[in-house]
């Protein structure tokens, strides 16, 4: 079975709602705060990555439903073409510039029948039961990594020590999201999770010091 959301995405997400998580929960004034602006702070992170869950699963939607009437676009163009070599100057014109550079008429010729043996089925660019899956997995991942930047907060009285163990846990969730990123991409896993800790760190530090 195909896997609804490639690693990338799936990693980029989580990073993303912890990252929004820790914006909310760093505005947090340890010094004063009591029960209530604890519980205060915990309802506002939930509900700032409920809304952004449910953007980022809407702008999935968008993405997919572009790049497939995209593709479908191309594909009708490729068989309107009056000759090959129309057909190869639109297939590189839709290449990443680096590939671009380096396609000779062997390669975008092999392209160029490929594209054209797709079937009309593959073509359809309605959103698929996939495809809404996929939104749900952005939402629920946005939303759930939450929860390991506030659970501390709901099991520690003393809302010093809640910080620092909602940030050390958030440095762990960070260190694991780079590691995986770059095992996936080949890197070194060590490097990745050090990059990433000390990336997703200034970028909390940041987006607290603008104001969330």
């Amino acid at each position: 079975m195909r896997r609804v959301l490639d690693p990338i995405d799936r990693v980029s997400e989580i990073i993303f709602g912890l990252l929004m998580a820790l914006a909310i929960t760093g505005s947090l004034s340890v010094a004063s705060a009591g029960g209530q602006e604890v519980r205060s702070m915990m309802l506002a992170a939930l509900g700032c990555n409920i809304a952004w869950g449910l953007v980022d699963g809407i702008m999935y939607l968008v993405g997919t439903l572009t790049e497939r009437t995209r593709k479908a676009s191309l594909i009708a163009r490729l068989r309107a073409a009056p000759a090959a070599a129309d057909a190869h100057a639109l297939i590189a014109a839709d290449l990443p510039e680096r590939l671009r550079d380096a396609a000779d008429g062997t390669l975008l010729e092999s392209l160029r029948r490929h594209l054209l043996a797709l079937p009309r089925a593959s073509l359809d660019a309605r959103l698929r039961r996939n495809d809404y899956a996929g939104a749900l997995g952005v939402f629920l991942l946005v939303v759930l990594s939450t929860f390991p930047v506030v659970i501390p907060y709901a099991l520690l009285d003393d809302p010093k020590v809640a910080m620092r163990m909602s940030n050390l846990v958030s440095l762990v969730t960070l260190f694991a999201g780079g590691w995986i990123l770059a095992r996936h991409a080949g890197g070194s896993p060590w490097k990745g999770g050090l990059a990433m800790a000390a990336t997703g760190a200034a970028l909390s530090a940041t987006i607290i010091a603008l104001g969330g």
